[in-house]
């Protein structure tokens, strides 16, 4: 007499339905997550950016001995030197634009005027005057507060959505 020896070598139907189903679980639980880690990101980025353009006025001011200033106007922030040299360009030498849902504002609290025009200067000692500077777009927020000796930013407010 023959034993018939029975061997299972698949996944039943049910078990492949369940497997499927605790992977769409932790996708559905991973995106949400992936979606902040990703704001956060581009909301860095934009610190970063407006960063790199007071580090660039201030080494700009200290390297030439000239004052610098950083300009907001029609939707863009541009850092250009406050005199021109003969032959040189009026237009700003770094630009920073924004979106149309973005917004970057400046204010100046130790200005001894109500509505200081929104030029931020840099001095050829690369002091400059103390800012501070909000930003708010689609992921999000900061507000930073930058130092009059230093021009490094210290963060008030920082908010991803």
């Amino acid at each position: 007499m023959r034993r018939r020896i029975h061997r299972t070598t698949g996944f039943t139907l049910v078990e492949l339905t369940v497997a499927v189903m605790i992977l769409m679980l932790l996708m559905m639980l991973a995106v949400p997550s992936m979606e902040g880690v990703l704001a956060d990101r581009r909301l860095r980025r934009s610190l970063d950016e407006f960063n790199k353009i007071v580090r660039e006025a201030q080494e700009r001011s200290i390297a030439e001995r000239r004052p610098y200033l950083i300009v907001w106007y029609d939707g863009k922030v541009g850092m250009r030197s406050e005199g021109l040299a003969r032959g040189e360009d009026p237009e700003p030498a770094v630009k920073l634009k924004l979106a149309r849902n973005e917004s970057l504002k400046v204010s100046f609290p130790a200005a001894l005027v109500e509505k200081p025009p929104a030029e931020w200067i840099f001095w050829p000692s690369g002091n400059c005057e103390p800012a501070v500077v909000k930003y708010s777009g689609r992921n999000g927020n900061w507000t930073a507060s930058y130092s009059a000796l230093t021009a490094r930013a210290q963060i008030v407010a920082y908010v991803a959505k």
